[in-house]
């Protein structure tokens, strides 16, 4: 299929027009940031990969009733996707204590939670993205008390069924970040579910197999998002 005009391009990945209105072109990167754009870089076949693994899990949500803007997979690196009016918040679903939630509380990382924690990001690279609050949703005018009540229920779905598709192929599912758009009053899941968005241990030996390996510079980083995608291809 052909591509149009760049529509956008951000961290990782660059969105393109096609011949169908409704629908896009998502195209993913090698460039890796980390630390709000401080740390910048490559891993290599990260695009493809991370492509791939998206295609993958969407298709499976999508079998398990959960509605994606995933059509298919174009080429290596890119997706047909539902073109979505995006909602400028990032939900996060927290099993584990790890990154953030470690540094906010002091619990120690690798502490299972006693249930999921959901939160609420504002999608904002010059404020940083910070935590918000139902309130502070509100205020902003972000996403309507419905839009979110949704939004936080189908990331617990969400959820479940990647906790259940990881830990059959030995991943520990630690958090992740979800991205919600609509077309007309319908909420849809959109971006991706990548190692980039996802923090994911071997079930084992508890190994990161994840971006915080680029984020801490762990080393090992390609083979980390290789191993994901081999075990979510099993």
């Amino acid at each position: 299929m052909a591509t149009h005009d760049l529509l956008y391009e951000g961290k990782a990945k660059k969105v393109w027009g096609t011949a169908e209105p409704h629908e896009v072109a998502m195209e993913f990167k090698d460039d890796a940031t980390a630390q709000n754009g401080l740390k910048r870089g490559q891993i290599l076949d990260k695009g493809r990969v991370n492509a791939r693994v998206t295609a993958l899990l969407f298709d499976y949500l999508g079998t398990e009733g959960l509605p994606t803007h995933f059509i298919r997979q174009l080429d290596e690196r890119t997706l047909l996707v539902r073109r979505l009016g995006m909602i400028p918040l990032e939900v996060i679903v927290r099993n584990v204590v790890a990154g953030s939630l470690h540094a906010r509380t002091g619990i120690l990382e690798g502490t299972e939670l006693s249930a999921p924690l959901v939160e609420i990001y504002y999608k904002n690279d010059a404020l940083g993205d910070p935590l918000f609050n139902d309130e502070h949703v509100a205020m902003m005018d972000a996403a309507s008390p419905e839009e979110l009540s949704r939004m936080k229920d189908m990331a617990r779905s969400v959820n479940r069924h990647l906790q259940s598709f990881f830990l059959a192929r030995r991943l520990i599912l630690v958090d992740f970040k979800l991205e919600f758009g609509k077309i007309g009053s319908e909420l849809i899941l959109g971006d991706e579910i990548t190692p980039d968005t996802c923090r994911l241990w071997d079930a084992d030996t508890k190994k990161k197999l994840d971006k915080d390996r680029f984020r801490q510079d762990l080393g090992g980083v390609e083979d980390a998002y290789h191993e994901v995608l081999r075990r979510v291809e099993l």
